[in-house]
């Protein structure tokens, strides 16, 4: 039996993976030569649309709480990771091989050199396919889905407040360490502080499941509250990067993307924001056939992006203003990907290349 949809979660798929593909566009404006925001109308549009933008990955993981977590009392853990692994792993490893091997086959890299990052496919995934990163912290939330589920099932509205409010403290230290040092136990040569097991992507586990089982507030309040979180986020977000850009001068990539992390409470506000907004959508709409579509084949769309970006780029870029190329960029590259791998759905073995 076909399981029924969750309508807004379909919207917020297909939309934080577009937001996932304009981060990357967005970076493509950066410089190689250690000036990585050369004039005002980057810094400007840089900030906006990569600001904007950081809330994707951390929507994805709260979509999977709320679709996931607690894992059903009747399913063995052998099943789950079974499900779950087959679905992301064989896809996973067909796209590293293919980004090993592109550089070679477009003449851009020896084949020594390919191989030499085919090799190391078992460690790490392809420096040319960095948006794989993500592909590790998800799979140890699965990994930890049925150790945290037995407590999910039974804990209380506020045991998991408790939890989000100790997560919530973790994600305001980067500022306090960045203006005050070391805190809580932490030392260069100690790097679990007192609050580290409450740290990190498990927050929004917690987060995405304490929204779907105890957060019952009414519509006007997740739109009223959501938009305000969001444009906060946001807000706060985007200027960062603003006042720490400078201009045509050397600067280090961690200290003008210092706020654009996805454990930050600035990330946090907005993605709590935006996926309280996503909830208010209760009606398909006349466009859910095809938003149905390109979330179903949105893992596809992402494992595949960046080897469209490697076109659109070099071609949008001299043709239009920063602030118009980012986002034409990322549509450009976005379509595409879906629309290869919406072809590539049709294949026998699709479940083994897009999933």
């Amino acid at each position: 039996m076909e399981q029924k949809r969750i309508v807004f979660l379909d919207y917020l798929r297909a939309a934080a993976c577009f937001l996932v593909v304009m981060v990357h566009a967005n970076e493509t404006f950066y410089g190689t030569d250690g000036i990585l925001v050369r004039s005002e109308e980057q810094r400007l549009w840089m900030a906006i649309w990569d600001g904007v933008s950081r809330i994707s990955v951390p929507l994805f993981i709260i979509t999977s709480s709320y679709l996931l977590v607690p894992m059903k009392e009747n399913m063995g853990w052998g099943e789950f990771f079974k499900r779950r692994f087959l679905r992301i792993i064989p896809p996973m490893i067909v796209f590293m091989v293919i980004y090993s091997l592109f550089p070679a086959i477009t003449g851009t890299q020896s084949w020594e050199q390919a191989l030499d990052t085919l090799y190391r496919i078992p460690l790490n995934f392809p420096e040319n396919a960095f948006q794989l990163w993500f592909m590790y912290p998800l799979i140890g939330l699965y990994l930890l889905i049925p150790i945290l589920s037995p407590w999910l099932r039974t804990a209380t509205a506020r045991q998991e407040q408790f939890f989000i409010a100790l997560w919530l403290i973790t994600t305001c230290l980067p500022f306090v360490n960045q203006y005050y040092g070391d805190v809580l136990g932490q030392c260069w040569w100690n790097q679990y502080y007192m609050l580290y097991d409450f740290s990190g992507y498990p927050g929004y586990l917690v987060l995405g499941h304490y929204i779907k089982r105890h957060l019952n507030w009414s519509k006007p309040q997740r739109l009223m509250i959501g938009s305000l979180s969001l444009l906060a986020g946001w807000a706060f977000t985007v200027l960062y990067f603003y006042q720490a850009v400078i201009p045509g001068t050397h600067q280090e990539l961690e200290v003008i993307e210092f706020a654009w992390s996805f454990c930050i409470i600035n990330c946090v506000v907005a993605t709590f924001g935006a996926f309280l907004l996503f909830t208010t959508i209760e009606c398909p709409g006349m466009l859910f056939g095809l938003v149905q579509n390109i979330s179903l084949n949105s893992y596809g769309l992402y494992l595949m992006h960046l080897l469209w970006l490697t076109l659109w780029a070099p071609l949008l870029q001299p043709a239009l203003p920063v602030g118009i190329a980012i986002p034409a960029i990322a549509i450009a590259t976005w379509v595409s990907s879906y629309l290869t791998t919406w072809l590539i759905s049709f294949l026998p073995g699709k479940r083994w290349i897009v999933g």
